[in-house]
């Protein structure tokens, strides 16, 4: 399919997970390709390339989620970490792990591009905004 699709499986895997924590920290890869599985799950079948993209993505951001955190933490003026919708903090992690992290040879403009159409898709009427002020104030 395409890399938007896998992005929003991640998405999806991503909100799931922070919901629903493993219990112990052996579980933690079994536990994050279950949720990865149930959102491929919902959605036509994806190409192999992209579901591996969508579990890359979710590992990764899980891996360096205090990270992720700490960073959007210093761009967002005025809102912590847990006072943001899920949604729009997920979004937002994955989206700076694409950005920091990612082995994808991306320009931010694509990343941040990205993430305001999932916020447009599965946030608030004000979650493209959101989103796309924190980014955007990164990467000046």
């Amino acid at each position: 399919m395409s890399r938007r699709q896998a992005r929003e499986v991640a998405l999806q895997a991503l909100f799931q997970l922070e919901l629903n924590q493993a219990g112990d920290a052996g579980e933690t890869e079994e536990y994050q390709n279950k949720a990865v599985d149930a959102a491929l799950g919902e959605i036509k079948p994806m190409a192999d390339d992209d579901s591996a993209y969508a579990r890359i993505l979710v590992h990764g951001t899980r891996e360096r989620i205090k990270e992720l955190d700490g960073c959007i933490t210093q761009y967002s003026r005025d809102w912590k970490i847990g006072r943001m919708s899920g949604i729009d903090r997920n979004i937002t992690r994955l989206a700076v792990y694409e950005l920091q992290y990612g082995k994808e040879n991306l320009t931010p403009n694509i990343v941040i591009n990205e993430a305001v159409e999932l916020a447009k898709k599965f946030g608030t009427d004000s979650s493209g905004r959101f989103v796309n002020g924190i980014l955007g104030a990164m990467v000046k």
